[in-house]
């Protein structure tokens, strides 16, 4: 596979720092290998609708701060230095809504069943629910606590 060929080929997974979405990365990274693509790790940001902008400290900066969870994600997986194919993107928007654009060319989008939403203990989260019915490629939604199988080498 040439080098171009593998830029065109990419995994999306959405984060957004819960113990689900680093396993969603885990198992998202662990596809990456096998598929010999490009690894994108999404995450969204909003201003809250229900906030007036009085209510918002004018220091705060959403997009720092995802910044700063995706790279805490990113880091809790890889460590230090994540893989050379992995490319970090805050986006601002709805969080289905990012990544469904973001999986628009993907062979595979991954995300976790529940995050850090309004409804904890819903067994399917609104986000997971809405890329599994609309997305433009398959999705893969990480359930329990199993992290994937160790790498292997291709043969």
């Amino acid at each position: 596979m040439t080098e171009g060929q593998a830029a065109q080929r990419k995994v999306v997974v959405g984060v957004d720092g819960s113990g689900c979405s680093v396993l969603a990365l885990q198992w998202a990274g662990y596809a990456a290998s096998l598929l010999h693509a490009q690894l994108e790790v999404v995450m969204a940001w909003e201003y809250p609708p229900s906030f007036g902008w009085a209510a918002i400290a004018p220091e705060w900066d959403p997009a720092q701060d995802a910044q700063k969870v995706l790279s805490e994600t990113a880091e809790a997986v890889f460590g230090d230095t994540p893989p050379a194919n992995v490319m970090l993107a805050a986006r601002e928007g709805g969080a289905a809504r990012v990544l469904l654009d973001e999986s628009e060319d993907a062979l595979l989008l991954v995300v976790g069943s529940r995050g850090h939403g309004g409804f904890v203990g819903l067994l399917l989260g609104s986000v997971s629910g809405n890329v599994a019915e609309h997305a433009p490629c398959p999705v893969l939604i990480i359930h329990g606590n199993q992290g994937p199988p160790p790498s292997v080498s291709a043969a």
